[in-house]
């Protein structure tokens, strides 16, 4: 373990032996690090905040600090989860949970959180994601595997972002984006699938085909209900588990708003 002379580690804290602590870091009572974390600089680990193995911390991020939400008092107790290898990068701020949310902020693995990136209150963020500079999730947001949100976009509080979904640089989203989808804009429409992203993971062209077929059939053709689509759709498609993710991802949540294609934006490209 190597702990900088500057740096304050309260009474408490459990460190693994290969973590390192830099200058001037502040580390509470009730953090738990991982094997091979590295604390750079100026770092604060604050509340019940776990982080797991070998996750990097980089200048002045703040994590497990108090809920921004009006509920919230002193004492409250404040926990947040961090999953193993993620890179956070300077500046970054993870909010615990909150007594009148989930009571925790998850962050899953081998995620990479750039410049100004903000995780609010009561958040589940999956794997592999990606929020690059000053990217914003209110709380209670939940957001799937793989997702990149881009510089400046911002997700509203309780927004649901399905797996390998795209966020556009400046995009402001204000309901719910259907897993594989890309949005932007303010307020944000869906533009198509991310396609870009599918070829970079491996999906095969019999999928990405699918889906997009899928795509333009669910939201296309706008004539009639969309709940009866949403069925055609399912039967449909019923031998493409991708098609019935993007299904299944509007069903749970039947009352939720959905980021939906502008005028004109009923593509899948």
């Amino acid at each position: 373990m190597k702990i900088h002379a500057t740096a304050q580690v309260a009474p408490g804290a459990e460190l693994a032996d290969t973590v390192e602590v830099g200058p001037y870091c502040i580390v509470g009572a009730g953090a738990k690090l991982g094997p091979g974390v590295v604390l750079r600089p100026h770092v604060v680990i604050d509340g019940q905040t776990e982080i797991g193995e070998g996750c990097e911390v980089h200048p002045f991020a703040l994590l497990g600090a108090s809920p921004q939400h009006a509920a919230y008092k002193p004492g409250d107790p404040v926990r947040l989860v961090i999953g193993k290898r993620n890179l956070i990068r300077e500046q970054v701020t993870f909010h615990g949970g909150s007594t009148v949310g989930r009571g925790v902020t998850r962050i899953g693995d081998n995620g990479t959180f750039y410049v100004g990136a903000h995780v609010g209150h009561d958040c589940i963020v999956g794997d592999h994601v990606t929020m690059t500079n000053a990217a914003t999730l209110g709380g209670h947001v939940v957001l799937g595997d793989y997702v990149i949100m881009g510089g400046l976009s911002a997700i509203q509080q309780r927004s649901r972002v399905g797996r390998h979904a795209f966020i556009g640089g400046l995009a402001a989203v204000n309901s719910d984006v259907i897993p594989y989808g890309m949005v932007w804009g303010n307020h944000a429409t869906l533009e198509g699938l991310n396609l870009v992203g599918l070829k970079r993971r491996g999906f095969s062209r019999e999928q990405i085909n699918a889906l997009r077929a899928g795509f333009r059939a669910l939201f296309g053709d706008r004539e009639g209900p969309f709940r009866e689509r949403l069925d055609a759709v399912a039967d449909a498609f019923s031998e493409s588990a991708e098609v019935l993710e993007i299904i299944e991802f509007i069903r749970a949540e039947p009352q939720r708003p959905l980021v939906m294609p502008g005028r004109g934006a009923a593509g899948a490209g």
